[in-house]
């Protein structure tokens, strides 16, 4: 094996060792400067872990890690529906409740599925989520569908799983059956 092979390997081996014993997400600035080479670079090395089949996931944060060894976590798709402008107070409301914001996914008439990881479980990640895609100029996945969407939430009970679900309801957020 060559050096720059064993130097990548290497890399990517630690890489793999700061994400897995994190348990909030670290930026790939944070993570270029600590293993002193360009954030592209890490870029690359994450898109190598994950073809290997590590659980690892880009959010607004930065990135994290997913089999960590936390506890087991109750999950749920929920349906929602609101304006971009009622994002903030929608993703309040359920962090808010003890639940994680795993992701928001919409059904588009072309491509089918589209998921993009959102990964909130408080008001500081929520502001931050926000701030970037202020910042950024992107748009909300729901944008596409005219407020329709689902999210995966998860929490450390299906109790609290069913109060956020409740929350929403009493919100006109969630998606009537």
């Amino acid at each position: 094996m060559n050096d720059q092979k064993m130097l990548g390997e290497n890399r990517r081996n630690l890489l793999l060792e700061i994400l897995k014993n994190n348990y909030e997400p670290i930026t790939g600035r944070e993570l270029a400067r600590r293993m002193n080479v360009s954030r592209q670079v890490i870029v690359n090395d994450v898109s190598l872990l994950k073809a290997k089949s590590h659980s690892i996931v880009a959010t607004s944060q930065g990135y994290l890690y997913l089999d960590n060894g936390k506890e087991e976590k109750a999950k749920r798709i929920i349906a929602c529906y609101h304006t971009p402008e009622q994002t903030e107070a929608e993703l309040n409301l359920m962090v808010d409740h003890g639940v994680t914001v795993e992701d928001v996914k919409i059904e588009h008439p072309i491509y089918g599925d589209l998921t993009a990881s959102v990964m909130v479980s408080n008001r500081i990640e929520v502001q931050q989520f926000l701030k970037k895609m202020k910042q950024t100029n992107a748009s909300y996945l729901l944008e596409l569908t005219d407020g329709t969407h689902l999210h995966t939430v998860s929490a450390t009970s299906d109790k609290l799983l069913d109060e956020v679900e409740k929350a929403l309801e009493e919100a006109n957020f969630l998606v009537k059956k």
